[in-house]
């Protein structure tokens, strides 16, 4: 854990180059290559390791190659990985019944990534809406919240309230309609007979780690219980150990009629997501009606059921909590003139950088040259979600680099 700056090497320079090359120019990567990763650490082709203290945007909870997962992969790698949902195979009644477990719920709908998984979300929302409420055809409405990120499909980007996501990718899908996150007077009063679900994050990750108010969930759920519609919970990131428990919407004892999960659920090895409901909401899909050719495949079903596995210990939970609880009272300590707020839940924090501080991402390439990943959520929120598996000297280093890269 030497403190010696790390620059640019020319091996580095030139896979970026070749990559800004030959790729499309959707993301803008911090200056470095990683060639493998183990824990919490990852290291470069410039040979030098680095603490990951961003997993991956929570799909790396359980760490770089978890021995577990690793084991289970490469045996079900050797067996069997694709059959499509046009046949059973051994792995899928296992992963629906575990993960039914896991989230209290009846039934699984397996995809593959968190966004085909909010696609997935809405499709069921709509069908119970015209087979069960009664909505008629074409009309049914979801109440999203300002600030929410859910993806990147077309209907996903037409309600945010992102210009980056949503600035020439129009005309969107009809349907949505946006308030204010947080507040449940104003989700309360958007509800008309048409409306069918709402679909909110538990914690808004890309929004800048924003925690709502204590009661919010649990008045979302109130309201969802007596207006007759569906509350649709995205814990792609949030959930499966983030925040100190399984799911976010446990901290105020809520259970969402549906649960949106992904990220985590593949252990960093792959990507697996699914919609979990009860049978009153999930039977109104039949044959036909939603698929995907890779969506509950053998290798994602083996991966999935260790997940649980690990989830269902109670360790990581635990890890989040008490390791989260550490990472906050550091972090509540940093300057008043460097940083505005901290917040966030567990082992996961939006660091708002104050007035006249430089750019987030100014800040996350000092902590690279600290040997810190880190990464800025807008211009001005430094998120950090370190793997579960990071120990507690690891985390000490990590915010001590920061306050060097906050003071430089």
């Amino acid at each position: 854990m030497s403190d010696g700056a790390v620059s640019v090497t020319d091996a580095t320079r030139e896979q970026l180059s070749r990559a800004e090359e030959h790729s499309a120019h959707n993301y803008s990567p911090l200056p470095v290559v990683i060639e493998s990763g183990a824990g919490a650490w990852v290291k470069g082709i410039d040979g030098v390791d680095y603490l990951d203290v961003l997993a991956g945007y929570s799909a790396l909870n359980f760490g770089h190659a978890h021995p577990a997962l690793v084991r289970v992969a490469r045996e079900q790698l050797g067996r069997l990985t694709l059959t499509s949902r046009a046949f059973q195979h051994d792995r899928f009644a296992s992963f629906c019944e575990d993960l039914s477990r896991l989230c209290r719920k009846e039934a699984v709908l397996p995809m593959n990534t968190g966004a085909e998984a909010v696609e997935t979300a809405l499709k069921l929302a709509r069908k119970w809406g015209y087979d069960v409420k009664g909505v008629p055809p074409g009309r049914a409405e979801v109440i999203t919240c300002a600030g929410n990120f859910h993806g990147r499909t077309i209907s996903i980007v037409g309600f945010s309230s992102d210009p980056d996501a949503y600035t020439g990718f129009g005309p969107y899908p009809a349907g949505f309609a946006s308030v204010e996150y947080g507040k449940a007077d104003a989700l309360e009063a958007a509800i008309t007979e048409n409306t069918v679900a709402v679909l909110l994050e538990p914690i808004q990750g890309e929004a800048g780690v924003l925690v709502p108010p204590a009661g919010y969930l649990a008045a979302v759920r109130d309201i969802c219980t007596r207006r007759g519609i569906l509350m649709i919970a995205d814990e792609i990131q949030s959930g499966l150990g983030r925040t100190g428990e399984t799911f976010a919407c446990d901290h105020e004892n809520v259970t969402p009629d549906v649960y949106v999960l992904g990220k985590a659920l593949g252990g960093g090895l792959m990507p697996v997501s699914a919609v979990v409901a009860d049978w009153p909401v999930m039977a109104v899909i039949g044959p036909g009606q939603h698929g995907s050719t890779f969506g509950g495949n053998p290798l994602a079903c083996a991966v999935g059921s260790a997940v649980v596995d690990l989830l269902e210990t109670g360790e990581y939970q635990q890890r989040s909590r008490e390791l989260g609880a550490y990472l906050h009272e550091m972090l509540s300590q940093l300057p008043p003139e460097h940083v505005s707020e901290v917040r966030g839940r567990g082992l996961w924090a939006g660091v708002q950088l104050a007035d006249g501080m430089p750019a987030a991402r100014t800040i996350c390439e000092r902590l690279l040259a600290r040997r810190v990943l880190a990464k800025d959520a807008h211009e001005g929120t430094i998120r950090i979600a370190p793997p579960l598996v990071i120990e507690r000297d690891e985390l000490t280093w990590a915010v001590e680099q920061l306050v060097d890269a906050l003071a430089e």
